[in-house]
């Protein structure tokens, strides 16, 4: 077992930590006050290789490793958690099923300009019965003759109102319940049809856009289906467990601008005539947040290396999602406590820490959906 990480990995690590500290940490606060999508931001990230990372070359990404991936994650949400799901986003739920499931043809058209960073890509699965139950969903999407016809509504869909690019969840058979599931790719500039509806106000991560996605008989090309007919499903599991390492970087990068932030002030805030960093209550709170956010990186690592070697990894991404994020809210809460008032107040970004925490025990799968995932996949091993 080998826990060295490679040349290229220390390579971007150390990137991602200069580019988040000398670029993103200092607007970080802004964006979230007005709620600004970071379209500098996004452009640089591009440039850097950072919006698609584990994608080919010869497509437009990086060509590295989900390991890298990781720790890219990690260090761009440390400094910005809007900044770090808008990447999240774009590499696991738009990136990634193209990669796996599409055609060369598609990957060139569909894929080259998302990875590369000059446009932004979504994920459209929601939908206001169908979150937990994606075997709900009502859009649906007929033949006639070479096109597609679309109709429905998405909710709660992240870069929803700035992306150039959908994949998109619907129904091709009605008939088939969700056997009847398929994955269509969309250019939302070039769909007659499409509108974005209701965007979001929201606690957290309020630099990145959620929004409600409309379908009215907005027709596509047929050569956009993703796959076959009624795979959708299939492909849809597959592509939340890598979104689901996005999600758990991103926890573990707030937790860990938590930890760093509440050491900083326990060493300058002093009560009773020392600092509080001498009291053993607070020494115990920061070891907890200490240890708690190693393991959870250290999940996460374990079911980053087992996708890039090919192997099972749904348990272990759920694992990694529900731990880092049920963590990264408890060390924020911490957190908020140790500032004091001061945490609960918006001078400083603590506070906002523990807002953009709590939305990762929620999407890409809740936490309860996790643990069934999980306990699902322990009977699966028991039956051998």
């Amino acid at each position: 077992m080998n826990f060295e990480l490679t040349e290229e990995q220390k390579m971007i690590q150390e990137m991602c930590q200069r580019f988040a500290e000398n670029e993103i940490k200092s607007v970080a606060a802004m964006l979230d006050e007005t709620k600004e999508h970071p379209v500098e931001l996004c452009q640089k990230m591009g440039e850097l290789g950072l919006m698609g990372i584990a994608i080919p070359e010869e497509y437009g990404g990086a060509g590295m490793d989900y390991i890298s991936y990781i720790l890219a994650m990690i260090e761009i949400s440390k400094a910005c958690a809007s900044t770090g799901v808008i990447m999240s986003v774009n590499n696991s739920l738009y990136c990634f099923p193209i990669n796996t499931f599409g055609s060369h043809e598609q990957k060139l058209k569909y894929l080259t300009p998302v990875a590369s960073g000059k446009a932004i890509g979504c994920y459209a699965l929601t939908e206001a019965g169908a979150g937990s139950d994606p075997a709900s969903m009502r859009t649906t999407a007929i033949l006639d003759g070479d096109n597609w016809v679309i109709n429905g509504e998405k909710r709660f869909i992240t870069s929803g109102n700035v992306a150039d690019y959908c994949i998109l969840a619907a129904l091709t058979d009605k008939e088939k319940g969700y056997k009847g599931i398929s994955s269509l790719v969309i250019d939302l500039n070039d769909t007659p049809g499409f509108s974005v509806g209701r965007v979001e106000d929201k606690m957290g991560i309020r630099a990145s856009g959620t929004a409600e996605l409309v379908f009215n008989d907005a027709r596509i090309p047929k050569e956009n289906l993703l796959g076959e007919p009624g795979s959708g499903l299939k492909q849809m599991l597959t592509t939340l467990d890598a979104g689901r390492l996005g999600i758990g970087a991103q926890a573990v990068g707030i937790g860990r601008a938590v930890l760093e932030e509440a050491l900083e002030y326990s060493t300058v805030r002093e009560q009773f005539g020392k600092p509080i960093s001498k009291y053993q209550a607070i020494q115990w709170k920061l070891a907890d947040m200490a240890t708690e956010l190693d393991a959870a990186e250290l999940l996460l690592l374990r079911a980053a290396w087992l996708q890039d070697h090919g192997k099972p990894f749904e348990k272990e991404s759920a694992m990694a999602k529900m731990y880092a994020s049920d963590i990264a809210m408890r060390a924020a809460v911490e957190g908020v406590q140790i500032l004091g008032g001061y945490g609960y107040c918006k001078d400083f970004p603590m506070e906002r820490h523990m807002r953009d925490a709590k939305i990762c025990q929620i999407y890409e799968g809740t936490n309860e959906i996790m643990r069934l995932v999980i306990a699902r996949n322990l009977w699966k091993q028991k039956k051998g």
